[in-house]
């Protein structure tokens, strides 16, 4: 099982921070490679609900995310599941101190497809992806929120 995790501090209180990522109309911007909502139970971003979305052209085809654990202010937990890997992704939010807040965003995953190599191409390739991925994610979100505050 692989584990790819990026972390990055993000200006405003908690409540604000959370209550962009939860946002599904501006998931588009800032989660790398989403495309579009396909299914978003109305009980979002509580346990049980479920998100089913659309990856761009050349993704990850359709994603499946079930939020198996939510703590306001501190983080959700999904079960994950697209074509190629299954596993559980997390976030996670923390004060940071002066008017910041970490934001970690976590996947641990499990190929579906396995061969003798898929330890060497995982630790070479595939997990470095996936890394590069939340960061993506994580720097846009940041540029989003940035841009919320320079609104008001």
């Amino acid at each position: 099982m692989g584990i790819a995790r990026a972390t990055l501090v993000v200006d405003g209180p908690i409540s604000a921070v959370e209550a962009l990522w939860y946002e599904p109309d501006r998931w588009p911007s800032w989660i790398d490679g989403f495309g579009h909502v396909v299914r978003l139970d109305p009980g979002w971003p509580g346990p049980g609900a479920i998100l089913d979305w659309d990856s761009r052209r050349g993704g990850r085809g359709r994603v499946q995310e079930r939020v198996t654990a939510h703590e306001q202010r501190t983080g959700q937990t999904l079960a994950v599941e697209d074509t190629q890997l299954r596993g559980t992704q997390a976030v996670a939010f923390a004060d940071a101190g002066e008017g910041a807040v970490q934001v970690t965003l976590s996947l641990e995953y499990s190929l579906k497809e396995r061969t003798a190599f898929t330890p060497i191409v995982d630790r070479l390739f595939i997990r470095r992806a996936i890394t590069a991925s939340l960061q993506r994610s994580l720097a846009r979100f940041a540029r989003e929120r940035a841009a919320d505050v320079d609104l008001r």
